[in-house]
Parts: structure tokens; sequence; C-alpha cells
């Protein structure tokens, strides 16, 4: 299949955070996605609906609408990717979240788009309660995403086959987000799982990391809490989020590349 579209709708993981910048906004995996995507159709365009911070609810509310008025076929693909934030709060419902996924799901492959959906790395290489809770969810998250891919047609980027992703280097310092390398090696992944050219070299580990000796990794880890952490806690409890305010970087449909 040759793409002429590319639709994205998501979260923080598909607006690019923590990606490079270009003329002010991150660049991401879907930039970097669309970059390949343009090289074999000279009518190739391009949106970005996704904006960080976004529940699944707000994603559907807010994105699919829009997203839905750019599909001309098979040959528009669009990528859905909302609920992570959902589960990463208390009471998180996870069969109502189960529940609006799947629907919104079928509602966009009835529209006779391409679909892409991705699933959440289960495994980050933590330990402790925090890290079991995580698994718990996201597994389960997962398997709704697996089950209703399959019963739609949906493409399936699945990052739990390659275990080496659970490198703590190709996240930001945030320690959610991806850097720079994170969103290189996810473009290329799903440009492989299109069919399009792609490096064979994101599937190679890094080099094994140096010992970080302890203090430098309980200053690091001070310094986190208060910088991220933190911040976000008083979000959680004011009911804000990072997102409030904030457009999409490409809410139409533009001519690739810029």
């Amino acid at each position: 299949m040759i793409y002429n579209r590319f639709v994205v709708c998501g979260d923080s993981y598909s607006e690019g955070m923590s990606d490079e910048q270009v003329n002010g906004q991150y660049r991401g995996w879907a930039d970097r996605v669309a970059d390949g995507l343009a090289k074999k159709s000279p009518t190739f365009t391009y949106a970005n609906l996704a904006v960080r911070g976004k529940l699944l609810q707000q994603v559907i509310d807010d994105q699919l609408p829009v997203a839905m008025t750019y599909i001309t076929g098979p040959d528009t693909l669009v990528s859905f990717h909302a609920g992570a934030n959902d589960a990463l709060r208390p009471g998180f419902d996870a069969e109502a979240a189960k529940e609006k996924y799947q629907s919104a799901v079928r509602a966009l492959a009835a529209t006779g788009a391409t679909v892409m959906l991705f699933t959440v790395l289960e495994d980050t290489g933590n330990k402790g309660r925090g890290s079991k809770v995580w698994q718990e969810r996201f597994g389960a998250f997962n398997r709704s995403i697996r089950e209703i891919a399959g019963e739609v047609g949906a493409i399936v980027v699945d990052a739990n086959g390659e275990r080496f992703l659970s490198d703590r280097r190709f996240l930001a310092f945030d320690r959610l987000h991806l850097n720079s390398m994170g969103h290189y090696r996810c473009a290329e992944a799903v440009l492989e799982k299109l069919g399009y050219d792609f490096d064979p070299e994101w599937r190679t580990p890094l080099p094994p990391a140096k010992p970080t000796p302890w203090i430098k990794e309980r200053a690091v880890g001070v310094l986190w809490f208060f910088v991220f952490a933190l911040p976000w806690i008083i979000r959680r409890l004011r009911g804000r989020s990072s997102g409030d305010g904030r457009m999409p970087k490409y809410p139409q449909l533009i001519s690739w590349p810029r």
C-alpha cells in the first residue's frame, strides 16, 4: 500500500515529546514516519492532531471527528494511540477504557481508512509495586488493543517483542517520553511494519551502559522529582493537564515535507 495521507490522533507520544525541536515544535516519530511515506507519494499530505496530556475521551471527542473529515479511503493511514494517560491515574476503569477505545477504533475502521494502533511497553525495566501496577494495567490495555485490531484488521505496532527497548537510554530525562533516539527507532519500526524503506539498525541494542555512581543516581532522582514528578502531582490535584489550552501542531492537512 502506498499511503497518500497520514493522520495522527493521540497524546504526547504522538505529538512527539521529547524529541528534537524543529521550528519550535517537537519532531517526533510521526513526523519522521511522514518523511518516509512522502518519498513514495508526490501528493502526500499530513495532519497531526495529537496533544500532550489528553485523556482517551478527549482524544475521541476532539480529534476523531476532525480526523474522519480527512479520510479518503485505505490510502489514508490513521494512527490512533490514546488511553495511556488514563491508565496512569488513580481510579482507572479498565473495562470502561476498553469499551471507549474499541468503539473509537471501530468508527475509524468503518471509514475505510487503514488504521494503525500501538501497544504500550509493559516491561520498563523498573522494579517495585509501581512497576507491577504498570504491567498489570498496560498488559490488559494491550490485550484489548490486539483484540480490536484483529476484529477490524488494523495494523499493530507492538514494541513488547523487542526487549532491548526497555533500555532507559531511549527515554528523556522525565523518564516517561522518548528522547530523539527513541523516536528515531520508533519511526523506523513503523516504516518497517508498513513495508516502507527503513533502517534495520533500529533493532540493534545500545552498548552496555557504564555504571552510574550511587551519589549521581540519587542526585538525578531528586532533581527528577522536583522538575517532573512534583509538577505532575500538583497538576493532578488541581485537575489540570499539560495540554490545557494547547493546539495540535498540524491541525490541518499540509503538504509534506513542508
